[in-house]
């Protein structure tokens, strides 16, 4: 009931804007968004990159999807009016899109302004002015935002039923243009089929037109039998249902593995480094989403099982040792394991902000140390420890990146089947309790010292074995790849992904690890989208993408708590009825 009241009382609020305002307004903005993109020279790198070969360049579907994004806000801002006057609302804010940019044309065609703004000249003229003069450009810049524009709102009011159709195919779409280089690498022994959707410049238009075919089909023949499948399997018995189930998480599995043996090393390498990092969010999520120990400092234990594994194994004058790795491994585990313990014996009284404050400078006292000329000799320094080896099972050797992929896989896969058993123990609900509550859990017989320990040791356990990992893949270990970034990359994908979610720490190293990867050849540009998403993501979903249960039930709680108080305060403001 209170949501109906908050609903209802922000729509009576949107009524009350005048459909003028909202159209500026909204235009205005994404026109400055669009304006800044131009500036930073987004625009301009994106449009040397192809979608469509000769038909539609990255740097243009920023700017269609800016105009399109225009109208879409429109529509689902106003939810008021005719349709006829949605459309006329997003095509004026379309519009607005189309004359900022075709200001900015003409401003690059009349002022000299490089010297201040060092994008503003001819390539990012090219890119904004499709081979024609000025006026003419900007003819079609505002003629084609006010199309697009209304375009986004007629996307918006449409039947379901025909959206996610052409939001499959666009997808479909979108991702082959956009990931055409690896896509080609990996089908390029197929010559035919390789020339039928693409050459060496990009995605073909009959490419494209064909992909979005077949996954609009898909996903309308889906939409149409989804019901009637349904309701065909829960007609069966339920021991066929579960066999089923089997079945298919068994097929997810094996194209898991098959994958990457398919893609090729540079995948395989992808996939690595978001299993290291699913293995070190494991970790850290036992520490926060768990027990409620924020460590910003966690990059130590993954530096520890680095560096051990690097003294026992490597071929060189700063190893102690040259012992295999499958023991060298459970020695990096068990050194990262005491650090864990000694790290949390310092901060057992420390809570909140202060506490990621601590373990900030205890990570940064570790950094120093290896760094340091006192401990050069130790650690080799400055220098680091070359020639580490790769493992062998028998006499295959792990060289690969593929190869050592499925090592990581194998190692996630035990340490999630080890994190779901704490998760679900007697350990991890006094963690949840002292989550919720220290003083609490500690009356009702919690030994907080023992928790906490155990939460930073078994956490440290994860990290020493994903460093451990780390450095066979690299074959040398030094000080700079264990910077202060990578603790708050994976605080990062266990926000995303969800908090206390063993799958969500999966999804959220593969979104934040993996996808910037796969993006690598758009530079720096790519950290920018990067941090856009995450902020666009935790306004709309600030649980995460995958969260645990628990974390689904809080959040619902906090969403009708709020409701009830602005339900209450619009109740207030509103005028007595005489």
């Amino acid at each position: 009931m209170a949501f109906d009241v908050v609903a209802s009382a922000r729509q009576e609020r949107e009524e009350h804007v005048p459909a003028w305002r909202r159209t500026l307004v909204t235009g205005l903005t994404f026109g400055g968004f669009a304006f800044y993109f131009a500036l930073v020279g987004i625009v301009t790198m994106f449009h040397g990159r192809w979608i469509i070969v000769d038909t539609v360049s990255l740097g243009h579907a920023l700017l269609i999807v800016t105009a399109g994004a225009a109208g879409l806000y429109i529509a689902y801002k106003a939810r008021v009016g005719s349709y006829q006057e949605l459309l006329l609302q997003g095509a004026g804010a379309g519009a607005i899109v189309g004359a900022v940019m075709s200001l900015l044309v003409l401003v690059i065609v009349n002022f000299k302004l490089r010297f201040i703004f060092v994008q503003l000249w001819k390539p990012l003229l090219k890119a904004l002015d499709f081979g024609q003069d000025p006026w003419t450009a900007a003819v079609i810049l505002i003629v084609g935002g006010a199309v697009f524009g209304a375009l986004g709102v007629l996307f918006f009011i449409m039947n379901p039923a025909i959206r996610k159709p052409i939001v499959a195919g666009l997808v479909a779409a979108g991702i082959a243009g956009l990931f055409q280089e690896l896509i080609q690498l990996m089908i390029q022994s197929y010559g035919t089929f390789r020339e039928l959707f693409f050459t060496w410049d990009g995605m073909t238009l009959q490419g494209a037109v064909i992909l979005f075919v077949v996954f609009a089909a898909i996903s309308a023949f889906w939409g149409w039998r989804r019901e009637s499948l349904n309701a065909r399997f829960e007609r069966l018995p339920v021991n066929r249902q579960k066999t089923m189930r089997v079945s298919g998480y068994v097929l997810a599995g094996l194209l898991v593995l098959v994958f990457p043996y398919l893609a090729g090393n540079f995948i395989g390498q992808v996939l690595m480094l978001v299993g290291l990092f699913t293995l070190m969010g494991m970790g850290l999520n036992l520490e926060i989403g768990l027990a409620g120990l924020l460590d910003l400092g966690f990059v130590a234990f993954y530096a520890v099982g680095a560096y051990t594994t690097a003294l026992l194994t490597a071929s060189s004058d700063a190893a102690f040792m040259q012992l295999p790795y499958w023991v060298a491994m459970p020695i990096a585990i068990f050194f990262s394991i005491c650090v864990g313990v000694l790290f949390g014996v310092p901060v057992l009284k420390v809570r909140g902000d202060y506490l990621a404050v601590a373990t900030l400078g205890l990570g940064e006292i570790v950094r120093v140390i290896v760094l340091s000329d006192a401990a050069a000799p130790l650690l080799a320094g400055a220098q680091g420890i070359l020639g580490v080896p790769r493992p062998w099972i028998g006499n295959f050797e792990l060289s690969t990146p593929v190869a050592l992929f499925y090592l990581t896989l194998v190692g996630s896969l035990i340490a999630a089947y080890i994190a779901y058993a704490l998760e679900n123990s007697r350990l991890g609900r006094a963690w949840t309790a002292i989550r919720d509550d220290e003083d609490v859990a500690q009356a009702l017989g919690i030994n907080l010292v023992n928790v906490k320990l155990l939460a930073y040791g078994l956490g440290a356990a994860f990290a020493g074995l994903a460093g451990s990992i780390f450095a066979v893949m690299l074959g040398s270990i030094f000080p700079h790849s264990f910077q202060l970034i990578i603790s708050i990359n994976v605080l990062a994908l266990i926000i995303v992904g969800g908090m206390g979610s063993l799958p969500g720490v999966a999804l959220g190293a593969f979104a934040l690890i993996g996808l910037p990867e796969l993006l690598r050849e758009f530079g720096e540009y790519r950290f920018l989208f990067y941090g856009l998403v995450i902020v666009i993501m935790m306004r709309i979903r600030p649980e995460g993408l995958w969260p645990s249960a628990s974390r689904r039930r809080e959040m619902n709680v906090d969403e009708e708590d709020r409701a009830v108080v602005e339900a209450e305060l619009a109740a207030s403001k509103a005028p007595a009825k005489k």
